[in-house]
């Protein structure tokens, strides 16, 4: 004799076991930069299925003209543009006089509750993609995964692998020595062959790319200064290793000897590049390489540095003197023609207030479109996701925020972000 209840369950899954029409989300969009570096449309629909784009119509669509479940979204009094992308993030922590006291008091558990907090600061500032370029490696490989998997809410996350040479800047600093040697990552490295070890680690749990350190660093709490540290064929080995197992390698660099080095190397981008010289500007056209300036970061420790009593003597110096260079230092690569992709550092400055670079970036001479090409179009190819995110367009990840004025007019429109969407999902409205 059949089961009732094992027959009345078949009949069910048969009945709903069928297609199921997709959630549609209509956009209306009053100015639209669906491409940055093409001029913006007005009174335009974004027609959004799940968490891709799937089409863009000229004038307002009404729900009636698509099937399912459908909503509007009406932006018609806004200016519409990419999701914003940050290749320069710490997630883990903010500069502070309590940072070296909260990260000995508080558990890896609450840090990572609290790295959760300051991912969501940047995803409503309308930063729907970062790379994180120096968090504790584990829990940051961690997040970006219930992220993806849709567990916690989040920008989407690129998590670097941090690798560095012994008393580097990648390296621990400013403790004792007893906490130095607890704190000491595996993947710190001496000569070729142990860094080529270190870059197949960093890769082996879970790293999207490998982050190097070819010069010292301003955070760095000792007197090494900031000028090349990680030998030539140290850093070859580094590339080559991420290479052969297809991961970029970013290399942290602010004097001009480390940025040629690891361009030469084989980089892909220079973090800081504070003193990009003549040398190193030619060999950033000749490679295609990308600058992330950090302007923000370098006007944070500045200022900080005046009457900060938290930074010693030998990080104050290095913050006023590196952090007051990098502005001119931009202006003359971006004048040259090299590659730039957004980053802020932000870690060392407040997280959420990641669009106050682009105001650095035009001060110093970029404009606007540029500005904004960098955060969208060039960030997406440094990271490779050109086909996914970058530009409003059919097929690509509905990332999409909205301002109230043209920021093609006035940057500081992308300090207040009204609306941020990431994969079709609503954050902020």
């Amino acid at each position: 004799m059949r089961n009732p209840y094992r027959l009345a369950t078949a009949l069910l899954l048969f009945v709903f076991s069928g297609p199921t029409l997709a959630d549609t989300t209509l956009i209306h969009a009053g100015e639209l930069l669906s491409v940055p570096g093409q001029s913006p449309g007005t009174r335009q629909t974004i027609v959004v299925v799940d968490d891709r784009i799937t089409d863009i119509v000229d004038g307002f669509e009404s729900a009636a003209d698509y099937d399912g479940n459908v909503r509007i979204i009406d932006l018609s009094d806004k200016f519409v543009l990419p999701g914003l992308m940050d290749m320069h993030v710490h997630l883990q922590g903010e500069l502070g006089p309590n940072n070296d006291r909260d990260s000995l008091r508080m558990s890896d558990q609450l840090m990572q509750m609290r790295s959760i907090h300051y991912a969501m600061n940047t995803l409503k500032a309308g930063f729907t993609t970062v790379r994180d370029v120096g968090s504790s490696p584990q829990e940051m490989y961690a997040m970006r995964d219930a992220i993806n998997m849709g567990w916690i809410d989040g920008p989407r996350i690129i998590a670097a692998g941090g690798v560095g040479i012994t008393g580097g800047h990648a390296d621990v600093s400013g403790v004792s020595p007893e906490l130095m040697e607890l704190y000491t990552s595996p993947n710190i490295c001496d000569g070729p062959y142990d860094c080529r070890r270190a870059a197949r680690n960093a890769i082996k749990y879970g790293a999207d790319l490998v982050k190097i350190t070819s010069t010292g660093g301003v955070m760095t709490d000792r007197a090494t200064g900031t000028g090349q540290q990680m030998e030539t064929d140290e850093l070859r080995e580094v590339v080559l290793a991420a290479a052969r197992m297809g991961r970029k390698v970013a290399s942290h660099a602010h004097h001009e000897d480390g940025i040629i080095a690891a361009l030469e190397a084989g980089v892909a981008s220079i973090e800081h590049g504070s003193y990009t010289g003549p040398r190193a500007i030619k060999l950033f056209r000749e490679t295609g390489a990308y600058l992330v300036p950090t302007l923000l970061a370098g006007k944070t420790v500045a200022e900080m540095a005046v009457e900060a009593d938290f930074m010693s003597d030998a990080v104050k110096e290095k913050a006023i003197r590196v952090g007051n260079d990098m502005a001119g230092s931009f202006e003359r690569a971006h004048k040259a023609g090299v590659n730039i992709a957004y980053g802020t550092d932000s870690g060392i400055s407040p997280h959420g207030t990641n669009a106050e670079e682009a105001v650095l970036m035009v001060a110093a001479g970029m404009d606007e479109m540029d500005v904004i090409i960098a955060a969208t179009i060039n960030a997406a190819d440094l990271i490779d996701m050109s086909d996914d995110i970058g530009t409003i367009e059919a097929g690509k990840y509905a990332d999409i925020i909205a301002v109230d004025e043209s920021p093609l007019d006035n940057i500081e429109q992308l300090l207040d972000v009204d609306f941020v969407m990431k994969g079709g999902k609503v954050y902020k409205n």
